[in-house]
């Protein structure tokens, strides 16, 4: 410890700067020869040289024992004894298996083993595992259905407005219900109420105004304000309640907007519902591969239809226009229906209203502009 003795030298020369004893301990620089002979740094530095003196022994065994370093290696010892006997963190614990597992069996339906045991592999994920699309259309039957509703409500348009209502209820009931089971979300009575009571007022608010499409938008704006209440008073989880909010808007938006073909002229309703249940009919007639092809099909179906029909009505050729706008919107209601490998019941009940709901607002705004 020779370098801690200089914390009392005094460069000046003033001894009222030199340290003070401790109690009962006698001064360090006792001796006054050699206070008169020598500097007082050449003093200090013959302290460490004398450990036969009594006092400078017991000068410097006193001054050690108080020092710095002393007092700061006794809690860094401390506390590596205590940290000695903590367990390693995560280096010595065992880690699950990390390899990739193994493709399973082409005909088993089951996933590789885990943890916490097999897991059923959906369709979805076997056609994505096998580089196919996780995609597939409802198929030749729900078309068919969809075919039929559209003639149902061609038909119904040609003898009269209340005549109308009867398909138009049907498919809004069946729009609200396909679009939640279509989002996963089943049993959802609440939504699905909620949205169907949405197409009766929009339809009940068309009759009382004449069939103004102002009673659409209104109703739809109510509708939204409504869905918004009673999801915040739901007690479910904030990412629950959101998905809930959107599926329930989504659902009474697409079940109002189907009322737009009780708005609409009766010869653009009879023309447009035929040009859907063509152009539905002619998608599902086309293998699924060839995609393209069966779109362009469906569309100059639906453009032949639409003309075909529109002879028999006052739209006369124009009615071509309005069929093709009226499938090109009933393939995208079919596309959203055929999303990541839905169930059967989406087939028949998303997959059969969708198109229909879809192509209402072309018929309403084409029939308007070629009337």
């Amino acid at each position: 410890m020779s370098n801690q003795p200089h914390e009392g030298y005094d460069p000046y020369g003033q001894p009222q700067q030199q340290p003070q004893a401790w109690p009962g301990q006698q001064q360090p620089y006792d001796d006054p020869y050699a206070a008169q002979q020598y500097p007082q740094h050449q003093q200090y530095q013959q302290h460490p040289q004398q450990p036969q003196h009594p006092q400078h022994t017991q000068y410097t065994q006193q001054w050690q024992g108080q020092t710095w370093e002393t007092q700061t290696h006794q809690p860094v010892t401390a506390a590596a004894e205590e940290t000695a006997y903590l367990p390693p963190q995560g280096y010595a614990a065992p880690a699950p298996e990390a390899a990739a597992p193994e493709a399973p069996a082409p005909d088993s339906g089951y996933g590789p083993a885990t943890v916490a045991g097999n897991t059923r592999v959906t369709d979805a994920q076997r056609a994505r595992a096998e580089g196919r699309s996780p995609i597939i259309e409802p198929g030749m039957q729900p078309a068919a259905l969809t075919a039929l509703l559209g003639l149902l409500l061609a038909g119904a348009a040609a003898i009269g407005t209340y005549a109308l209502l009867v398909p138009l209820v049907a498919l809004q009931a069946v729009t609200a219900a396909g679009w939640f089971r279509l989002n996963g979300m089943w049993p959802a009575r609440q939504g699905i109420a909620l949205g169907f009571a949405g197409a009766l007022a929009a339809d009940a608010a068309l009759l009382v105004s004449g069939r103004s499409p102002s009673a659409i938008l209104g109703t739809l704006g109510v509708w939204v304000l409504l869905s918004l209440v009673l999801q915040l008073r739901s007690h479910a989880d904030p990412d629950e309640r959101m998905y809930g909010l959107m599926a329930t808007v989504a659902a009474a938006a697409l079940a109002i907007v189907a009322g737009g073909y009780l708005a609409a002229d009766a010869d653009a309703v009879t023309v447009g519902a035929v040009a859907v249940a063509v152009a539905v009919l002619a998608r599902a007639l086309v293998p699924p591969p060839r995609t393209v092809a069966s779109v362009v099909v469906a569309l100059l179906a639906a453009a032949g239809a639409g003309s075909a029909v529109g002879t028999l009505t006052d739209l006369g050729t124009h009615g071509a226009f309005l069929g093709a706008g009226a499938g090109a919107c009933a393939l995208i209601g079919h596309r959203v229906a055929s999303y990541d490998y839905p169930s059967r019941f989406v087939h028949f009940t998303a997959g059969v209203a969708l198109p229909l709901s879809a192509a209402a607002p072309a018929v309403y705004v084409l029939g308007r502009a070629l009337a």
